[in-house]
């Protein structure tokens, strides 16, 4: 913390430093914010990262500024007049900034500045027309005490007496009604904070786009993914959620492979206004709404998104921790900069050890969605604000519903059990002041604030992914912890089943042995929403209303049919880099008629059949002429996440292959469309649910590298018994002898073949007994659900332990180590 200088000693110490003379042990004097563009400037810039240059005030020029006009006194005494309850807030904090707006900026202050800006051409080898002017505290970016947002930044000005005017803004910004109940909360003495002013080159982002980067994920901490958002305009619409900006999902392991696209997550945002410079009046930027077109695009190519990405890992490494930095493209150069970085404050810091889940026990009706921050579950009653001045409006515990947050709004949002805002995006204000608070929170969820009522009572759940969903009424959740430190090793390998890419990386830290189901069909059917062939025949389509939506969703792309691929690829790549260089099992589409027939343009494709459970679904669709050209897209998806993003640990799975000549024309379709099996390292199974498979399990294993018991299909065709019958429900039992005895055959079977064999049924989570029979039976891996994961371990663990008893076990031990999944 900077204190007071003796005056002898104060004559010695400059009142500015250049950034490129700073680095980052420079906290106490020029504050956390401007050390760090010193230390990138000076150490990053040779590696080719962008960074504007520009000049910093000193702490000794803050307190020269106080000494100057005989303020130190003065505010201290009237800071000293603050109430304990807040309620003389408002006030103090105004007249401390008066006293400090309505001073004088010393000659010797003011010349050094101006004469700064001037010689800033010289100085940073470019032309600078306007300047960014930050304020940087001292206490700011400390791993205990993120002042992140607290503080003022002035955009676009130009000339010597909009500088100076903007420097003691700056100043004054160190006592806003935020920043001061910040530092009471965290405890530090509001007079032993300086604050320092970096005066930068802008960017021309106006003419381009702007945002924010983690290097790590913020909903997560999965520490291998770099999240970047961007928007149009400058970058004050992001950090202030005005707009839903582009999102984009980086996997870092893969960024050194120059022929890889590593992006997992590529989401169009609404972008429905920019902030720009102004002209001809008192303020330097406005707000403008975007055009159709730039609504429609995406801010950022794939080469600048890897860029960026890159520059935020290279960032990471120099810093030695996750970090937090905002970006901005010059729309005149061309060229893309990084003009801050700090590091992050909340991920990083949460305990590896444990993993705390929230489940909800029950659903209601879902009233509003938006971006899910965090994975926690909170309810209570809904209380709309319009603005922070509405505070004693507030009731303590209840639901913040508002429009969007700036920092005015902290006090209210530590009142709040659940925030729910109309704009902003998982880098906004309101999602990162919510993270550091611990607050469940949903961000852009578009029109909260019409549909949620005073008095609501509602449920906000975070933990269903990335979508946040507001449900009516007062649900009942689980809350549990899982200890990571606790979890026993086991030969068999057990395994997760996902199907929602959103919810992938929040089960990073869970020690699973891959993913050994991840459903095609729940990316086809939340993410896409159309029918496959709709889009391969949109031009031929006669819905319109069904052309209408495929219009909306499609509306960033000129080839409908990339959608399609892009966005499985995407989901796919997501879930495979959450457990990468694990096995993740994709299992090709195996939607039913009638389940087709509800995709956006699908009633179009699919016949109506009497019993679809048995008709015309999973490899029967393949190569079919009704479905191959849509098969085509699945596999184009499929080759995208492994050859061009670079997820080589994703196997392929067919399901419900009747034959062996179907199996035959499957693969043929497979490798027409550039999936040969074998060929770069790809694998393909084929899922265990039909007793022709058990029977003939000897001849699937020449044809597939491995066996997924599908435990439900195979009991309902192996007793005869409709899994979906309330009057037959007693009759389906998993654990049916002629059940059991199919799967220890066809265990056998496979074992002698070489050939991998997993579940990925419920039955092992539901009854531990079924584990127990499958452990002892020798299958290489189980995979069950999240939730399920450390009974299942346990108890694997606990039966492997009693057959390595002697006499124990009649049956061979099991090969997980065999073959490699």
């Amino acid at each position: 913390m900077t204190k007071s200088k003796p005056k002898a000693q104060a004559k010695t110490q400059p009142l500015v430093r250049w950034f490129s003379d700073l680095r980052r042990a420079d906290t106490a004097i020029v504050g956390g914010k401007n050390s760090s563009l010193g230390e990138m400037i000076s150490k990053l810039r040779v590696s080719g990262i962008n960074v504007p240059g520009g000049f910093a005030t000193t702490a000794h020029a803050y307190w020269e500024f106080l000494e100057a006009n005989d303020l130190k006194a003065r505010m201290s005494a009237k800071l000293k007049e603050l109430d304990k309850t807040g309620k003389n807030l408002a006030k103090v904090g105004k007249a401390v900034r008066k006293m400090i707006l309505e001073a004088d900026m010393p000659a010797p202050l003011a010349e050094v500045i101006t004469r700064s800006y001037r010689e800033m051409a010289e100085h940073t080898g470019h032309k600078v027309s306007s300047v960014a002017v930050r304020s940087s505290a001292t206490a700011e970016d400390l791993p205990e005490a993120s002042f992140a947002g607290q503080l003022e930044t002035f955009l676009n000005i130009s000339g010597d007496k909009a500088l100076l005017q903007a420097c003691k803004k700056c100043y004054a910004s160190l006592f806003t009604d935020r920043a001061i109940v910040y530092r009471n909360n965290h405890g530090f003495d509001h007079m032993q904070v300086a604050l320092s002013i970096g005066v930068q080159a802008m960017v021309r982002s106006d003419k381009a786009g702007s945002g924010v980067m983690f290097s790590i994920d913020t909903e997560s901490g999965f520490p291998r993914s770099v999240l970047i958002n961007s928007a149009w305009g400058l970058g004050e619409t992001v950090v202030q959620g005005m707009v839903e900006p582009d999102e984009y999902q980086v996997f870092k392991p893969l960024l050194n492979k120059a022929s890889l696209i590593p992006i997992v997550e590529k989401t169009l945002g609404g972008k429905a206004q920019k902030m720009i410079y102004a002209k001809g009046s008192n303020a330097t930027s406005r707000l403008v709404k975007t055009s159709k077109q730039e609504r429609a695009s995406f801010v950022l190519s794939d080469d600048e998104v890897l860029q960026l990405a890159r520059w935020a890992t290279m960032i990471e490494a120099h810093y030695g921790q996750p970090m937090d930095m905002e970006w901005a493209k010059d729309g005149e150069s061309g060229e893309l900069f990084i003009v801050q970085a700090r590091p992050e404050t909340v991920q990083s810091r949460r305990e590896a050890g444990t993993l705390k889940t929230y489940s909800l026990k029950q659903k209601g009706s879902r009233l509003v969605t938006g971006l899910a921050v965090g994975d926690s579950i909170s309810s209570g009653k809904v209380c709309r604000l319009g603005s922070p001045a509405e505070i004693d409006q507030f009731v303590d515990g209840a639901i913040l519903v508002t429009r969007m947050t700036d920092p005015d709004w902290v006090p209210i949002m530590k009142k709040a059990s659940a925030i729910v805002t109309d704009h902003g995006g998982r880098t906004s204000h309101a999602a990162i002041v919510s993270r550091e608070l611990g607050l469940t929170a949903i961000v852009g969820a578009g029109n909260a604030t019409q549909l949620l009522k005073n008095g609501m009572d509602v449920t906000v759940s975070c933990a269903e992914g990335d979508a946040g969903h507001v449900y009516e009424g007062i649900l009942d959740f689980e809350v549990r912890d899982i200890d990571l430190d606790d979890i026993p090793k086991t030969n068999t390998r057990i395994m997760v089943n996902l199907g929602n890419p959103s919810a992938a990386f929040r089960w990073w830290r869970l020690p699973s042995d891959g993913v050994g189901l991840a459903r095609m069909e729940f990316i086809i059917s939340n993410l896409i929403k159309i029918h496959p062939m709709a889009l391969v025949h949109y031009e031929s389509l006669k819905d319109k209303k069904a052309r209408r939506a495929i219009d909306e969703l499609t509306a960033a792309y000129e080839d409908k049919t990339q959608y399609f691929v892009d966005t499985l690829a995407h989901g796919m790549a997501r879930i495979a880099a959450a457990h990468y260089p694990k096995p993740v099992i994709v299992r090709m589409s195996d939607f039913k008629t009638n389940e087709y027939a509800q995709l956006i343009g699908g009633a179009a494709f699919e016949p109506k059949e009497e019993n679809p459970m048995l008709g015309w679904r999973g490899a029967s669709r393949y190569y079919s002429e009704g479905y191959r050209e849509g098969f085509a897209l699945e596999c184009r998806a499929v080759r995208q996440a492994r050859e061009v993003i670079g997820l080589t640990n994703i196997i392929i799975m067919i399901p419900f292959c009747r034959t062996l000549g179907e199996a035959d024309k499957v693969l043929d379709e497979l490798a027409a469309n550039g999936l040969k099996r074998g060929k770069k390292g790809l694998e393909v199974y084929v899922m265990a649910e039909i007793p022709a498979n058990v029977l003939l399990a000897e001849k699937f294993a020449e044809r597939f590298d491995g066996f997924s018991i599908g435990s439900n299909d195979l009991t309902q065709l192996t007793l005869g018994v409709d899994r979906d019958s309330g009057r037959l429900s007693e009759l389906f039992n998993e654990q049916d002898e002629a059940v059991t005895s199919s799967i220890s055959q066809l265990l056998a079977k496979a074992q002698k073949s070489g050939r991998h064999t997993g579940i990925c049924g419920q039955a092992p989570s539901d009854h531990p007994e079924f584990a127990r029979f499958l452990v002892a039976h020798g299958i290489d891996s189980i995979s069950v659900s999240p939730d399920s994961f450390l009974a299942v371990k346990q108890v694997v663990s606990q039966t492997e332990k009693e057959l390595r008893k002697p006499a124990a076990r009649k049956k061979p031990k099991p090969k997980a180590a065999r073959k490699k999944a």
